[in-house]
């Protein structure tokens, strides 16, 4: 299930990187249609790579939100949590030998 999700998430991130290309290449279409300058041209570009940057950020939150929800609804734990009970069970483990030494 982790790797589905984790499959689903790379793939759009490549999406994103491919519509960056494709924003690249509109941009240099629409400077030669509407006849713009390059710095004009490469100023509309900025702005859309921005705006490819923000969406890119805001989709890497949501699907790790997502995955994280699908954890707990499958009941697994973090590896914070998981590191935090193997120090609980040796922690145990030394005192219960402790006591029958």
């Amino acid at each position: 299930m982790i790797e589905l999700i984790e499959k689903s998430l790379l793939t759009a991130l490549g999406a994103m990187t491919l519509s960056q290309k494709k924003a690249e290449e509109l941009s240099n279409e629409f400077r030669e249609k509407l006849n713009l300058s390059e710095e004009e041209g490469k100023a509309f570009l900025k702005k859309i790579q921005d705006a490819a940057l923000e969406q890119q950020a805001k989709l890497e939150s949501a699907a790790q939100e997502e995955v994280k929800k699908a954890c707990d609804r499958m009941g697994l734990v973090s590896q914070e949590e998981f590191n935090k009970l193997k120090r609980k069970i040796s922690h145990l483990e030394k005192q219960i030998k402790d006591l029958s030494a």
